[in-house]
């Protein structure tokens, strides 16, 4: 059994990875707008993602007899001016997601929860790959410029990305 305190951070993380599956469709859906199909596909796949990292939650505060509270989910910001902005706010977005899982691993030590502990791990992990990957992709950007035969290689690659569920513990 989790703590009541443990209870409610892992309910406001779950309700963040909503909110975080609703920016990135909301991203998806302005990259379309932009006529980039290929950032488009990847940042819908980063829905899925995120959705899966909600269930994983949901699951995860039922195991434990919990009780899950959904909360409102505030409107994400829909209109971006380029695919540069929507990788800096993605990357700052994710740097956001990193420090609340850290503050979850960091309470599940200060509460002796080691089961939580334990679990919180592998979003840990995950969050280091999602950083990395969005940090890659900036990076390939900024060396490829806002426009031209560059962005329509790194629209080509992103295309090519596909939602398959991680195996987890």
């Amino acid at each position: 059994m989790i703590s009541k305190k443990m209870l409610k951070a892992l309910n406001k993380q779950l309700n963040f990875e909503l909110y975080s599956a609703y920016v990135y469709l909301a991203m998806a859906a302005n990259a379309n707008t932009m006529g980039l199909k290929g950032f488009s596909n990847w940042f819908h796949v980063q829905f899925q993602e995120e959705l899966f990292h909600a269930d994983r939650f949901y699951n995860y505060i039922l195991d434990q007899d919990g009780e899950v509270e959904l909360e409102q989910i505030d409107k994400p910001k829909k209109e971006y001016k380029d695919a540069q902005e929507l990788f800096d706010v993605s990357l700052e977005h994710e740097r956001e997601v990193t420090r609340r899982i850290y503050d979850i691993a960091s309470l599940a030590l200060e509460e002796k929860d080691h089961g939580t502990h334990s679990w919180i791990q592998w979003f840990i992990t995950e969050q280091q790959e999602e950083e990395a990957n969005v940090k890659d992709i900036k990076d390939k950007l900024k060396l490829a410029g806002s426009t031209g035969q560059g962005l329509f290689m790194i629209n080509t690659e992103l295309a090519a990305r596909v939602f398959t569920p991680p195996a987890v513990p």
